[in-house]
């Protein structure tokens, strides 16, 4: 089982290899297409970004600084824990 802690304070645990759509829903990060069109889903991964799936070509296309950032709509959480700023 995996943790997903959001913003320091709220912790979600999370099946292995899990989407994390549903878990940043329930704490309120916006969805605005689920497609990595819109960027309304953007994170900032502050800890255990290797605990996350690959990069798909949306977010390569959109995202600015990938060392930091996911969109939310398109990763799931491999295994461990990751904390997360939105």
């Amino acid at each position: 089982m995996a943790k997903l802690i959001f913003n320091e304070s709220d912790e979600i645990d999370v099946e292995d290899n899990e989407s994390i759509i549903e878990a940043c829903e329930s704490v309120g990060i916006p969805f605005g297409c689920t497609e990595g069109c819109c960027g309304t889903c953007i994170i900032e991964v502050t800890e255990g970004m290797e605990n996350l799936s690959a990069f798909t070509e949306a977010e390569e296309d959109f995202l600015g600084e990938m060392e930091e950032e996911r969109m939310a709509c398109q990763c799931s959480i491999k295994k461990g824990t990751v904390k997360i700023r939105y």
